[in-house]
């Protein structure tokens, strides 16, 4: 699902080039960037991360306000945000996710006679590779 949201940029004073990003339908999605390709990619980030959480609590994603309805204060300009709602769940959605496994008969048998979570140590395994991976 892809959606779109009017976002007000507002030029950082205190950095050269940066720029604040505040996104009106999305009440507290403020975000920023070191330059205004930055800012545009901190606040889509920000803005898809404020809808996914929406999605997963089994809400619906907030209506877009009309472009031209966004007032931005003095030295701001509106431009538009592209979500892509299905990519970015893809990647950081908390949302379970069903897969089969295969695994030994005697390894089965091991880990059921132990009360072993398999979902669990999957899970957990998963994680540590994927902590070890980002610290490589």
């Amino acid at each position: 699902m892809k959606l779109t949201y009017p976002a007000c940029f507002y030029p950082c004073e205190e950095k050269k080039g940066g720029f604040t990003v505040e996104v009106p339908d999305l009440p507290g999605c403020v975000s920023e960037g070191a330059s205004l390709a930055e800012a545009i990619l901190m606040g889509t980030d920000a803005a898809s991360g404020w809808v996914l959480d929406e999605l997963e609590d089994g809400k619906t994603a907030p209506k877009a306000s009309p472009i031209e309805s966004i007032t931005p204060e003095p030295g701001g300009f509106v431009s538009m945000l592209v979500l892509d709602m299905d990519a970015y769940a893809e990647k950081y959605g908390e949302k379970a996710v069903r897969k089969n496994l295969t695994i030994p008969a005697w390894l089965n048998t091991f880990a059921e006679n132990n009360h072993i979570n398999f979902s669990q140590v999957l899970q957990d395994s998963l994680t540590a590779l994927y902590q070890q991976k980002q610290h490589a």
